[in-house]
């Protein structure tokens, strides 16, 4: 059950209402009226709350579950044990996501500007923005409904931010148009120069980095990830994208709409992205490559090269995945044979 120390809370609900939310009908001989208070997990949960089950490998737990109500595809809901009410539902972890919301409402920050705050006269704020402690906001900055700006975070000169957007504590914004609804959790650089240089016969050049960033509607860009702006080009990010903590974007970089982009991953400059492209974790994408629609990058691996439309990849070099785990397969077969042949002594003969 979530601390509500921390966590908003809206009250208890009845369970006609519950079902009402998650699109599931009322069990059979059920009290609509009976009340249950929050949302927990098949261990936790107790009569009063709320538990699903997604991943079958969790049967043992539903079996146990002291739960009240319990979230279930509709193949298993004859699993779900006597006491506890199965709501049956096609998709038990996006009902989980809605209902926990319904207990727990995302809360807005109250509107206004914190008197630490430093705010340009030139900037533009639309109504029911909020300002926190020690935030700047540069000359230019247009920030549209509803913005909140954590404390700590700049915003820098003649950035946009469209209606909504939320910027967490010690972000930084140069450079940038953000489309709405788009969440930058803290620590988040966007804008900064790309990684540019040109050799001469006394070292570095540093190539003026003339972009912008361009960040789509409802996308998230998770803590301490960076978006290097354009080099003569814009980095575009694109609608409903969610990047995780920790990710770096290069210069020109273009991803398509509703990609995942998970945790360390490193995308070098000017690749391209198609649409629901998704990239595990540590995978490295060396530049100017060009991804397509649905392509997925199974975790830490090193893609050097275009990857079609579908396909999933794997290893490094990445190769398709069944590919990659054939060689993964003959790989152990070659270290168990090694590993069983006797080990000869120096001074026998071959």
């Amino acid at each position: 059950m979530a601390d509500r120390r921390f966590h908003a809370y809206a009250g208890a609900l009845a369970l006609t209402r519950i079902a009402e939310l998650v699109g599931a009908a009322l069990p059979a001989g059920a009290d609509g009226e009976l009340l249950f208070d929050d949302v927990a997990s098949l261990a936790a949960a107790g009569p009063a709350q709320v538990s699903f089950l997604e991943n079958r490998k969790y049967l043992g737990a539903l079996a146990n579950t002291k739960a009240g109500a319990c979230l279930v595809h509709p193949s298993l809901a004859a699993r779900v044990p006597a006491g506890c009410h199965a709501l049956a539902v096609a998709n038990p972890y996006l009902a989980y996501a809605s209902l926990a919301a319904a207990f727990h409402p995302p809360q807005r920050t109250p509107a206004g500007v914190h008197p630490t705050a430093v705010v340009d006269v030139s900037a533009r704020l639309g109504e029911g923005v909020s300002i926190g402690p020690y935030a700047v906001v540069m000359a230019g900055a247009k920030l549209g409904a509803g913005v909140e700006i954590g404390p700590g975070a700049t915003i820098g000169a003649n950035v946009e931010l469209g209606d909504f957007v939320v910027v967490g504590a010690n972000a930084s914004v140069s450079h940038a148009l953000v489309g709405p609804r788009t969440r930058l959790y803290p620590g988040v650089r966007i804008g900064q120069d790309g990684f540019g240089f040109a050799l001469s016969p006394t070292g570095f050049v540093k190539v003026p980095q003339l972009g912008l960033v361009r960040i789509g509607a409802d996308c998230e860009v998770g803590a301490n990830s960076c978006i290097d702006r354009g080099s003569a080009g814009d980095t575009i990010i694109g609608d409903g994208t969610w990047i995780d903590n920790l990710v770096q974007i290069g210069h020109n970089v273009k991803t398509g709409r509703s990609c995942v982009i998970v945790a360390q991953v490193g995308i070098s400059g000017s690749t391209e992205l198609g649409d629901g492209v998704m990239a595990g974790g540590q995978a490295g994408l060396a530049g100017h490559l060009k991804v397509a629609a649905g392509a997925k990058i199974i975790a830490q691996s090193g893609v050097h090269r275009d990857i079609p439309a579908g396909q999933t990849v794997g290893g490094t070099p990445a190769v398709p995945a069944e590919e990659w785990r054939r060689q993964s397969a003959a790989l152990r077969r070659l270290v168990r044979r090694t590993a069983s042949e006797p080990t000869k002594e120096p001074n026998e003969s071959a």
